[in-house]
């Protein structure tokens, strides 16, 4: 009916509780890059749109001191999106420095490892 040697079962017990762990962890390695990789997302979109914003208002409360017409404004909103653009690619191009380095380091382990 039952396995008689309890170290046997006791062995059984412990790979499947490492199989369902390992399981869990790299799923859990799954979701956690996904929302990085959505909060990076948000990061760009909200430097875009301050970059936006903040040229918008600069513009805006320039013609409105100076009595100008909306050429400030167009001017400033202009310069607040190249603003952002620039932000927005010094961003990207951090992101992509840390993943290569992650990689990098990666490489690097598994050429230990192997050896």
């Amino acid at each position: 009916m039952s396995d008689p040697d309890p170290k046997r079962q006791l062995d059984a017990l412990e790979a499947k509780i490492a199989a369902a762990k390992a399981a869990r962890a790299s799923d859990r390695t799954h979701q956690e890059e996904h929302y990085s990789q959505a909060q990076l997302a948000w990061r760009m979109v909200t430097e875009m749109v301050a970059g936006l914003g903040i040229g918008f208002g600069i513009g805006y409360g320039l013609d409105v001191l100076l009595g100008t017409g909306p050429w400030l404004m167009v001017l400033f909103t202009v310069l607040g999106i190249v603003a952002g653009i620039r932000v927005m690619m010094r961003s990207a191009a951090e992101i992509q420095e840390k993943q290569l380095a992650t990689k990098a380091g990666e490489d690097e382990k598994r050429d230990r490892d192997g050896d």
